[in-house]
């Protein structure tokens, strides 16, 4: 049996912080075989096991239900619901008698906002998870046909948490250095709570690249060059934890465009980290824009070793990769719906003596 304070997640807490984690915590104790939650149900909050084991199972192919991990005391479940609030995707189930602390998703992400080192911890906590599931159960839940493809997706979920999660550490440390502004500290948080949305953002783009749908967001016009701007402070941070910088070559066009901010940051996103991948010394990587009266181009370029011919055609589709010692490839996929999905093209290009240009197109508002 263990108490909230003795949790690995919460171990960091301050006493006040601590006293706001009990106030919003609630007990719960299950009889052997009492379900939890089920799949479908609302993402509703988090748990903890706080004796006891909790068996967390789905149904997989042929209509069997499989448990796929066993839980005990300390461990966390229903994670999830905290970074996005979609249905539970598994069943958990008290296999004895047991006891769980519950805390509701709406207290537990002010929790989050409050303490940067907090939300820090609980996304290495869901990167760690991610990564064991691919580690230890993808061969007892996939048909042996499909693991290696659904091992490139966990790779590749875990792979893209790595920056967002490095500049949450980075902030949350600035976060607590003594004698900080508190204009620092506000942009610190800021940031924090940025990656969190941008981690959010890539778990939702995963799933719907995954199912084949086009992503229901609401999508409207908004002007292009304070979207990029804005954009640019976080690219640049992204950019210097690999050794290289981002050059401006000209201020984008102010236009409007019709665009859902958060997924058309991804393409950049993707573009930028693909670049610092194939610079391992690092380097340079340079944005231009160019307008007419029907659309918007936008160019990347860096200065790596440039795209062979015979794999360009082949670079936009799942899983195909070059020049990077991880990876998948899907990223650019990713980016391919989504500049489409917003009534755009994505391509790319060789010069001689140049390094990849990727560019893609947006309608501006009729």
């Amino acid at each position: 049996m263990v108490g909230l304070e003795s949790i690995a997640l919460f171990r960091s807490l301050n006493r006040e912080e601590l006293q706001a984690l009990r106030f919003i915590s609630r007990e719960r104790r299950l009889a052997p075989n009492q379900e939890i939650f089920r799949e479908g149900d609302p993402g509703d909050g988090v748990y903890f096991v706080k004796d006891g084991i909790v068996e967390i199972s789905s149904i997989v192919g042929g209509g069997k239900r499989h448990i796929f991990s066993k839980l005990g005391d300390g461990e966390i479940f229903g994670e999830m619901a905290v970074i996005e609030h979609r249905p539970r995707s598994a069943t958990a189930t008290a296999a004895g008698e047991a006891e769980v602390y519950f805390i509701p998703r709406g207290e537990m992400l002010s929790l989050i906002e409050s303490s940067p080192k907090l939300a820090f911890n609980l996304l290495q906590q869901i990167s760690h998870r991610l990564r064991e599931f691919n580690q230890l159960h993808l061969r007892e839940v996939i048909e042996a046909e499909r693991l290696a493809l659904v091992g490139n997706f966990a790779r590749s979920i875990v792979h893209d948490l790595k920056n967002p999660l490095n500049i949450i550490g980075i902030s949350a440390e600035m976060f607590d250095m003594p004698n900080i502004r508190h204009e620092v500290r506000a942009q610190t948080q800021a940031r924090i709570k940025k990656q969190v949305e941008r981690i959010n953002d890539m778990v939702g783009d995963i799933l719907i690249f995954s199912e084949g749908k086009r992503m229901d967001r609401h999508v409207k016009p908004a002007d292009y060059r304070a979207f990029v701007l804005e954009l640019a402070a976080d690219l640049r941070a992204e950019a210097e934890l690999k050794d290289a910088r981002i050059e401006i070559e000209n201020i984008p066009p102010s236009v409007f465009i019709p665009f859902d901010p958060h997924r058309l940051s991804r393409v950049f996103y993707n573009l930028v980290h693909n670049a610092t991948d194939v610079m391992p010394n690092g380097g340079a990587i340079f944005l231009r824009f160019n307008a007419d009266e029907k659309e918007i181009v936008t160019e990347i370029e860096d200065t790596g070793p440039g795209i062979p011919p015979e794999i360009a055609d082949k670079l936009f589709q799942a899983f195909v990769t070059f020049g990077k010692t991880h990876g998948t490839g899907l990223g650019l996929s990713i980016c391919k719906k989504i500049v489409e999905d917003h009534g755009g093209k994505i391509s790319v290009r060789n010069e001689a003596g140049r390094g990849a240009i990727f560019y893609f197109t947006l309608p501006l508002v009729k």
